[in-house]
């Protein structure tokens, strides 16, 4: 089949289902911007979206294609460890011109996976579906989401994993962003320095509205301290 045996449908599978992946990232970060900046709004943006048909069928989109990208990644890494036989435990260096973050796609995908997780339990089973289903899990109250950010974020070990996994969610989305945008077409000399500044612009963006909330709520508590 020409999208799994090409390295052309192979990037570009990966480039359409990343991009499910930015604009659920994007359309979250801003979302989740609201809370340090007014809790009551960032309640009534949950209340809104929380057990609405409609917000719940946008995000398993936004969601499948997310699915579909780890799970392709997991497939081509798989055959490329397959198709290299023994030549993979030889000794390689590192390629001039090469981005550390290209050749590391799969270990950061790997650490967002596993951060992404605690992410969607902390946050999506504990507030949408306690709300979509009515069962709440401890004491918890999904009509209260900013008092639960706070209370979440008082703890600074989870500050600083969040902080973490969002420093690793900037390198694979520099190179993820600018990658679908040159399988997309934009790879020429004229377009591909712009196509680099775009995705680090759209990647920097989304990871700092994200920072910015541990960020906050660390340094809240610090100075009550």
């Amino acid at each position: 089949m020409w999208l799994i045996d090409s390295s052309i449908g192979r990037k570009l599978i990966m480039s359409i289902t990343g991009t499910f992946l930015v604009l659920f990232l994007l359309f979250h970060s801003c979302m989740n911007i609201v809370v340090i900046i007014s809790p009551t709004a960032y309640n009534a943006i949950c209340a809104f979206l929380g057990a609405n048909w409609y917000a719940v069928a946008g995000t398993s989109v936004l969601a499948s294609g997310f699915v579909i990208h780890i799970l392709y990644a997991l497939f081509l890494t798989y055959q490329n460890k397959r198709a290299r036989g023994a030549e993979r435990y030889a000794v390689s260096k590192t390629q001039k011109g090469v981005d550390w973050s290209s050749q590391n796609m799969f270990v950061l995908g790997t650490v967002i996976f596993g951060f992404l997780a605690l992410h969607m339990y902390n946050f999506w089973f504990k507030m949408q579906f306690a709300e979509l289903t009515g069962i709440h899990t401890g004491a918890y109250d999904p009509s209260k989401g900013a008092e639960y950010v706070k209370d979440l974020f008082s703890n600074w070990i989870y500050c600083a994993v969040y902080i973490v996994w969002l420093s690793a969610l900037w390198f694979h989305l520099t190179h993820g962003v600018w990658s679908a945008l040159q399988t997309a077409g934009l790879n020429n000399k004229t377009w591909l320095p712009r196509v680099k500044v775009i995705s680090n612009i759209i990647s920097t963006i989304v990871v700092l509205m994200f920072m910015a909330i541990p960020v906050y709520y660390l340094i809240s508590n610090c100075s009550c301290c």
